[in-house]
């Protein structure tokens, strides 16, 4: 098993928020903890092995804007994207920028950037005040038959 420490002191942004939990140190980005408030990391062993499991019961959006743009897209983007086996993850919201990942068909699909710019910005950006721009941040090489 390869054996991974946390980065070097001073790689920590300033307003991370570090954490002591008995032998383990934990860095937690400032924008990302309101979202892990409550949540629960175990090791647990199964049948299959051992791992780690993370309980939150916390919403996946916790901002306006974030709830707004992910209901766009399971109201409106993913019942057209699954017409073609694909689908649509919101990632986040960065600077009126949201950030999605195509799966399915559309990871790797050569009409992608159709999609994204004649259909899912699109019905983003009409839907919802503040968001400016869609971005796909999508691994298109990744899967099992991309040819993008």
């Amino acid at each position: 098993m390869q054996k991974t420490a946390l980065p070097p002191p001073g790689f920590e942004e300033d307003d991370d928020i570090k954490l002591d939990v008995e032998n383990f140190s934990i860095l937690i980005g400032s924008r990302s903890a309101p979202y892990l408030e409550g949540t629960t990391l175990d090791y647990k062993e199964t049948l299959m092995g051992g791992g780690f499991s993370f309980e939150n019961p916390n919403p996946l959006w916790l901002d306006d804007l974030s709830i707004a743009v992910a209901e766009v897209i399971e109201d409106q983007v993913n019942p057209v994207v699954a017409t073609h086996g694909g689908h649509v993850d919101l990632v986040g919201i960065d600077d009126g920028k949201a950030l999605i990942a195509f799966g399915g068909g559309c990871q790797g699909c050569g009409m992608v950037d159709v999609t994204l710019k004649q259909g899912v910005e699109v019905m983003i950006t009409d839907s919802v005040p503040g968001v400016t721009e869609v971005v796909d941040v999508t691994n298109h090489e990744e899967g099992t038959n991309p040819f993008y």
